[in-house]
């Protein structure tokens, strides 16, 4: 595992660009191409903004796939929807080679397999999917993608992408499983604000309830890479 603080929301999202396009070269160069999950959130967006002002002639753009580690039940271009954010921040801005989102404006548990299907034609006969980087976030509660606490989701271990009922926000949500996420070469947690200092220090120093604390789940081989900035590592020794 790897913690990197930095000053402000604005430096960890600079710096997490930057770690995009190297994971996007050194993908390319190995295998043709790069496979990239977004998260949503006001931290990945100021980083998809800066990769589209900074960074549109320096990724082979042709090569990169986009996918979505989560999405709420709503259509593509409703104010909610993960996709329209990085549609507006990112994607309507530079030539990616393919986008592959989840639809949230179909019936959960037909979008989840929809999904499914999509991931499965695209990584072929591979037990698992592996993504070159999937980003990620937390909120307050230690949820992360739409792996909510002590929701059904958890407990998956033969799908991809499950259709995720959250009784607390009143709703169901779509996500990628936790075998998906662990599977990943790569995976950044970009998490800024006071308001996640407490959730973040269970997480990384405590002895958290996985059901209760879900991005504790996330231990990908090398472990994950965890992006602060100061106010959210305020709680951390």
């Amino acid at each position: 595992m790897s913690v990197n603080v930095y000053e402000s929301s604005e430096e960890l999202a600079e710096a997490a660009a930057r770690e995009f396009a190297a994971r996007a070269d050194e993908a390319i160069d190995e295998r043709g191409r790069f496979a990239v999950v977004l998260a949503g959130g006001s931290t990945p967006e100021a980083t998809y903004e800066i990769l589209a002002r900074d960074y549109a002639d320096r990724i082979d753009w042709s090569n990169v796939h986009v996918f979505f580690g989560d999405e709420r039940s709503v259509p593509p271009d409703h104010e909610d929807s993960n996709y329209r954010m990085a549609r507006e921040a990112l994607l309507d801005h530079v030539p990616v080679g393919s986008v592959h989102r989840m639809r949230g404006e179909l019936p959960p548990d037909e979008a989840a397999e929809a999904n499914e299907q999509e991931l499965r034609g695209f990584f072929g006969s591979e037990e698992l999917p592996r993504f070159d980087l999937i980003l990620l976030g937390i909120g307050g509660d230690g949820h992360t993608a739409s792996l909510f606490p002590e929701t059904s989701a958890l407990e998956v271990h033969d799908r991809w992408v499950v259709a995720n009922p959250v009784l607390k926000l009143e709703t169901t949500r779509l996500t990628l499983t936790v075998p998906v996420i662990n599977a990943a070469r790569a995976v950044y947690f970009l998490v800024a604000g006071e308001g996640k200092a407490d959730a973040l220090a269970e997480i990384l120093e405590g002895d958290p309830d996985p059901r209760g604390y879900p991005a504790s789940l996330i231990q990908p081989q090398g472990g994950p890479t965890w992006m602060l900035d100061r106010p959210a590592a305020s709680e951390l020794p």
